[in-house]
């Protein structure tokens, strides 16, 4: 008998490749991993254990937790319920319990008698309903201050408080913080079931990822139903005899980064194809170093085997020059390699058991009697059935009538499709379905989630419209070196990530060895991606989705590359001497580059009668002197040109109506937030802060 590997002698025995790791370890023999080689003496030893009267504990298999299954729609025939499976356990289905879904947060304070909270997004039915007060009279108040709305429209919480107050009715403006969407932590583990692995297939052009991908898929038509045709909607399943696995349909870094960069961390294992007939190329590295940016795991699968001048050895030792973490098992590493070929589909089979053992010892799980939440893979519009995304769920089951939220965009769940276009009544974890029923198109890279009911999902999509609105679309505050130092003292960051582009290979080494050294206690210095030649947008695709700097040595980015830049507020800079570029780098880091805080004022009121109202405390009437006065901004109390307080301005009012700013030359009241003592005379003055980054 042969050497045979821990997996194979695993299998033999019928318990996972991590009980057999665990169980020679108490005997004293360390392997390394599922994929490693033992001895026929150790083969024995284990025989002998299992086929002893007693077993010791750490040998008894635990029952594998199936997948909860996915019902299919059978035409004129009743829903059935989920058959039991085996071995036997307590049925996944609870239909007693229902599952805790999305809620939005209620106000921590109580709502006092006679008061109505409204948030930062209120449609004027949702502003009547709170109200008890007609649609139609609302839209008429706010046609009197000059506001002309539908019943479905979002208005401005400063308009609807001057409605409200025209009521009579005492409101007070929650704000978003307030009305963030909870999600239970899932802390019982006994919920909690094996789920399928999801994979992307990434590579260099021309190295046959593709045809990977589809030679992957032929070999699976066997298994599928009858009938059943494949459908392109962005992944799809495969199932082998040991479970299942969900390709995304998407191959190469690109998608996957773009993906990443807004957020969504959607593969847990990434298949590196590099052609044996070809080697390493710069798209190879570019793939390593994206899926080592992610944190996510690498099989490499060596294609085209079945060519003459095929050297899958000469790959494997390109591969480990390139990064020793690819170093393969057999040489003492942690990596598998596979050898394939997509076009003769030979190692098929074996690429996808690696697949599954490299699950295995990942434990893949997720609950699925919680509500959905996973990630939109892809999104269309649809001539013939309207909005349409390709969803992949990641916790949860989704079913058919749920109420969801997708990015901006909310709905119920219409109708769900499945890879082979057949229609299906819910869908567990790691299931990919197309799903019909939302108000507009998501964009890929979308969360979505469960909420539990219509309205509150709908309510939780117009606050998320109204919030990037106000804020603009780049809200995500990106690493610069201008702002490095104060992002470190906060502890936003603990490292400094970059993307370092140059002319030549010298250039490079020589930036990335001087930036290596600059790393200190409290901020490490990663580079996650170096290359010749230009900057390009798939370049900017991993500076985003890293929060990383991308720095230029004597190359240009393209002007695709400089728009996406731009919109994703990821920092360019380009240099000619090497010097240069170290030593801003450097003053980043030591905070040289902290941006001036300069105080710019707004606009001067002068206080010439003060108001006593209950409930609100003293009113300043003001008259606008100078520039423009806004609520809920800081502005600083004046007396004899002394300042005497420095706070908020809490209310602004014109009349009697609430209004959010005063131009020079009108009289207005103004409250200022925690201030009692206001005289005649005082001058308040709005200001707000600049920072105004210092030139290098």
């Amino acid at each position: 008998m042969a050497n045979i590997r821990v997996y194979e002698l695993a299998n033999q025995f019928g318990i996972t490749s991590k009980e057999l790791i665990e169980l020679l370890k108490k005997e004293e023999i360390i392997v390394k991993s599922h994929s490693s080689s033992v001895d026929e003496e150790t083969a024995a030893l284990v025989k002998k254990i299992f086929t002893s009267p007693k077993k010791p504990a750490v040998a008894e298999k635990k029952p594998k937790e199936p997948h909860p299954p996915v019902k299919k729609e059978e035409p004129k025939a009743e829903v059935k319920p989920l058959p039991e499976t085996k071995p036997a356990k307590k049925p996944i289905e609870k239909p007693v319990e229902k599952p805790k879904m999305v809620e939005v947060a209620k106000p921590v304070e109580p709502e006092e008698k006679g008061k109505i909270l409204i948030g930062e997004a209120i449609t004027v039915k949702e502003l009547s309903e709170k109200m008890g007060v007609p649609s139609s009279d609302v839209i008429k108040k706010l046609m009197e201050i000059g506001i002309m709305s539908t019943i479905n429209q979002v208005i401005d919480p400063g308009a609807a408080l001057s409605v409200a107050k025209k009521f009579g009715i005492e409101t007070e403006i929650v704000g978003t913080e307030k009305e963030e969407i909870i999600e239970e932590e899932e802390v019982d583990t006994e919920g909690l079931v094996l789920r399928t692995p999801v994979v992307t297939i990434m590579g260099h052009v021309d190295h046959g990822k593709t045809s990977l991908l589809d030679a992957i898929r032929q070999t699976n038509v066997v298994a599928k139903e009858s009938g059943g045709i494949t459908q392109h909607i962005g992944a799809y399943e495969v199932e082998v005899e040991k479970g299942r696995i969900v390709f995304l349909d998407t191959p190469g870094h690109e998608a996957f980064t773009a993906m990443r960069a807004r957020g969504a961390q959607v593969t847990d294992i990434v298949v590196l194809v590099v052609a044996a007939d070809d080697g390493v190329m710069p798209q190879t590295i570019e793939a390593i170093n994206h899926a080592e940016a992610a944190g996510v795991p690498m099989i490499v699968a060596i294609n085209k085997i079945d060519k003459p001048g095929a050297n899958p050895d000469k790959i494997k030792q390109d591969l480990a020059k390139v990064n020793p973490h690819l170093l393969p098992e057999e040489w003492g590493g942690k990596t598998i390699y596979v050898s394939v070929s997509a076009k003769k589909k030979m190692g098929i089979e074996d690429l996808l058991e690696m697949i599954l053992l490299q699950a295995e010892i990942m434990e893949l799980k997720a609950n699925p009697l919680k509500a959905a939440k996973g990630v939109v893979v892809e999104s269309k519009l649809d001539k013939g059935r309207g909005p349409v995304a390709t969803v992949l769920i990641q916790k949860g089951t989704l079913r058919a009538g749920d109420p969801i939220i997708a990015g901006h965009h909310f709905g119920k769940v219409r109708a769900m499709i499945n890879d082979l276009g057949m229609k299906v009544k819910e869908a567990g974890p790691s299931t990919p379905v197309e799903v019909l029923g939302l108000s507009g198109v998501p964009q890929a890279g979308d969360s979505f989630m469960v909420a539990s009911d219509e309205r509150k999902a709908r309510q939780i999509a117009l606050l998320r419209t109204h919030k990037q609105r106000e804020e603009g679309l780049g809200t995500r505050t990106r690493v610069t070196l201008e702002d490095i130092y104060k992002q470190i003292n906060e502890g936003v960051v603990r490292e400094l990530n970059l993307v370092i582009k140059a002319d030549v290979h010298g250039s490079i080494q020589a930036l990335t060895d001087s930036f290596e050294k600059l790393g200190n206690k409290d901020v490490k210095i990663r580079v996650i991606h170096c290359a010749v030649g230009g900057i390009t947008e798939t370049d900017v695709m991993l500076a985003a989705a890293s929060n990383a700097v991308i720095i230029g040595f004597n190359v240009r980015p393209t002007d695709k590359a400089s728009e996406l830049a731009a919109k994703e507020q990821v920092e360019l800079k380009l240099y000619t001497i090497i010097y240069n570029a170290i030593a801003d780098v450097k003053a980043g880091l030591e905070g040289l580059l902290e941006p001036t805080v300069v105080e710019k004022v707004m606009g001067k009121a002068e206080v010439r009668q003060i108001f006593s109202i209950p409930k609100m405390g003293v009113i300043a009437g003001c008259f606008v002197l100078d520039g423009i006065i806004q609520r809920n901004v800081d502005a600083k109390l004046i007396r004899d040109n002394v300042i005497v307080y420095q706070g908020k301005i809490g209310s602004l009012r014109r009349f009697k109506d609430d209004v959010k700013e005063v131009q020079a030359g009108y009289e207005c009241g103004i409250g200022i937030e925690k201030f009692q003592d206001i005289k005649v005379g005082d001058i308040i003055e709005p200001f707000s802060l600049e920072k105004i980054a210092k030139k290098l």
